[in-house]
């Protein structure tokens, strides 16, 4: 019983804090500061490139993301026309690129606008090139 008290959120757990002893106390502070010691803290740095890393993380977003990219100037239209992706995964694609940042997007019924996003496209070469240049060749494994 203690346990599954345990993995609730603190803030409800607390307001129960009364039901138990002494030592049960002393037991749950234990097991919550165990499990904050064990949550992983990242970088703002390094969500941010696992969000561009997701956003690249399918054939159909990098071909969408190429595309854009050969682009003179921002594309207006549809670009399930010019890719040949189904227009309801286009959609389901562009919306998880446009939340990344890697790309924008304006509405003009009926049509679309859009655009690499360039400082977000740069900041993602940069942060993509600096984690490739850390690798340190190694003769063994």
């Amino acid at each position: 019983m203690l346990l599954v008290y345990a993995v609730q959120p603190l803030f409800r757990v607390q307001s129960y804090f009364f039901w138990f002893s002494q030592k049960e106390r002393f037991t749950l502070r234990f097991i919550f500061f165990i499990f904050e010691k064990m949550k992983k803290k990242y970088t703002e740095e390094e969500e941010r490139l696992a969000r561009f890393a997701k956003s690249m993380g399918h054939p159909a977003r990098i071909a969408i993301l190429k595309f854009l990219a050969s682009q003179q100037e921002c594309f207006f239209g549809d670009i399930h026309d010019v890719l040949p992706i189904a227009k309801a995964t286009v959609s389901q694609h562009l919306s998880l690129l446009k939340d990344s940042g890697l790309i924008q997007g304006e509405i003009f019924p009926p049509k679309v606008k859009y655009c690499i996003n360039p400082e977000n496209w740069e900041l993602a070469k940069n942060m993509f090139e600096e984690l490739m240049n850390n690798y340190k060749k190694r003769t063994i494994c």
